[in-house]
């Protein structure tokens, strides 16, 4: 009975400090301890504990005002869940390549910037982009960044661009929506002009199934 009880009382701790970890990186400006107190529903010396043990592994930190932030102890995590990710949409990745007949990627945020995680050139075509994994752009430049935002917004339409990022370059991407934690974007960019209607319908193809691939 006590062990039953303790084990009862540890997932709930648990599943607390994760909802607060939820909560803090839902609230771009912060929370204070009583905000958090409210929205899970729990006293603020409960919070205080959850605080205590979230810093102590890094995961939050208190800004110069007090109010909570995600630590760099996420950040951490969040870097190596990056190769699972890569891994899970390659398949897609490879499909879209060999559709399109152009460099696939899957791009997402990471600093405010979009950050290509994996990229697969297409093996049949005598020209292709190259475009290295871990290239960086402001998202709001470019087909794939304008993609993320757009599905911020719910938006789940393929986004097209032409010469945003280098001149001469071509580029249509649809955002990843349904994956919870992830901000992505799966798209292609070419040397020459993309039929909107066809490359599009690939790629928010491939960024379905990606989000099954993932969920």
């Amino acid at each position: 009975m006590e062990t039953a009880a303790r084990t009862g009382e540890t997932a709930q701790t648990l599943d607390r400090g994760l909802r607060l970890l939820h909560l803090v990186a839902d609230a771009p400006g912060g929370l204070t301890v009583t905000e958090a107190a409210h929205r899970l529903g729990v006293g603020r010396a409960a919070v205080y504990r959850l605080v205590g043990a979230l810093t102590e592994h890094g995961m939050l930190r208190r800004d110069g005002e007090g109010r909570l932030r995600l630590g760099v102890g996420v950040l951490h995590l969040a870097r190596r869940a990056q190769p699972l990710l890569a891994e899970g949409a390659l398949p897609a990745l490879r499909r879209l390549a060999e559709q399109a007949g152009a460099t696939a990627h899957l791009t997402v945020v990471e600093g405010g910037e979009g950050v290509a995680l994996a990229v697969v050139e297409p093996s049949w075509t005598s020209f292709h982009v190259a475009y290295r994994t871990g290239s960086r752009h402001p998202l709001e430049r470019g087909a794939a960044g304008r993609a993320i935002l757009a599905g911020r917004s719910g938006a789940a339409g393929p986004i097209s661009t032409s010469g945003e990022l280098q001149s001469g370059a071509y580029g249509v991407a649809a955002p990843v929506l349904g994956v919870p934690g992830l901000e992505a974007s799966v798209g292609v960019v070419s040397l020459t002009p993309l039929d909107v209607e066809v490359v599009g319908a690939q790629v928010t193809g491939a960024a379905t199934a990606i989000t099954t691939a993932l969920t």
